[in-house]
């Protein structure tokens, strides 16, 4: 604020800085240390305030029911901690386990009063280039004029030598819209985070 009134002297950053507020632009700065994302700043910025109020309400209140898989910076690392705590429970190799998914009908985290006695329930997806039907419980194409859709809550089940169907189809699960990444010092993507295999009654190579 002192260098927008003049009383001390802007440097390049803070010009760039405040050039990035003016046109509605994440600022570099802020984007070297925040978590990937391709919101305006305005967006951003409200994006941020749930991502605060979510983790909050989680230290204060305890646990929830369900979880903003979106609002963690690395997602990984999560659900890596939910196939540990399954391991322990039933003192099962950690290397046996993997996710499996069932999509509820449940459609925001208020409709989830109680958490799943194994794994979590989380919420926050969208598709993008098909929606999911509610009436069918599989994916179809996406209504005209409508490329994005929300997801209901899916609940992410550890599972013991799983193997998947290969009628379902393994849908890429992303951080962004970029749907690319590049392998970070813990060895996974910056931005893909998980393939969740969600039912369809075409050929799942329909949707690649």
């Amino acid at each position: 604020g002192r260098a927008i009134k003049g009383l001390v002297v802007m440097s390049g950053d803070l010009d760039a800085m405040f050039t990035c507020m003016l046109k509605n632009i994440l600022p570099k700065l802020w984007e070297k240390v925040a978590y990937p994302s391709l919101k305006p700043l305005s967006s951003w910025m409200k994006d941020l305030l749930e991502r605060v109020a979510f983790f909050r309400l989680w230290l204060s209140s305890g646990a929830p029911s369900s979880y903003n898989l979106p609002a963690f910076f690395f997602q990984q690392g999560f659900m890596t901690g939910i196939l540990q705590m399954h391991a322990r429970r039933y003192a099962i190799p950690i290397d046996s386990l993997s996710f499996s998914y069932r999509i509820l009908k449940a459609e925001t985290p208020d409709e989830v009063t109680e958490p799943p006695v194994d794994g979590v329930y989380n919420y926050g997806f969208f598709l993008d280039g098909a929606r999911y039907d509610r009436e069918t419980e599989m994916l179809a194409d996406s209504h005209h004029k409508v490329m994005n859709d929300t997801m209901p809550l899916v609940h992410f089940v550890p599972t013991a030598n799983f193997k998947r169907s290969l009628k379902d189809y393994e849908c890429p699960l992303y951080k962004t819209a970029v749907r690319a990444g590049v392998l970070s010092t813990t060895g996974a993507s910056t931005n893909f985070i998980i393939a969740v295999d969600i039912p369809t009654d075409k050929n799942p190579d329909y949707w690649v």
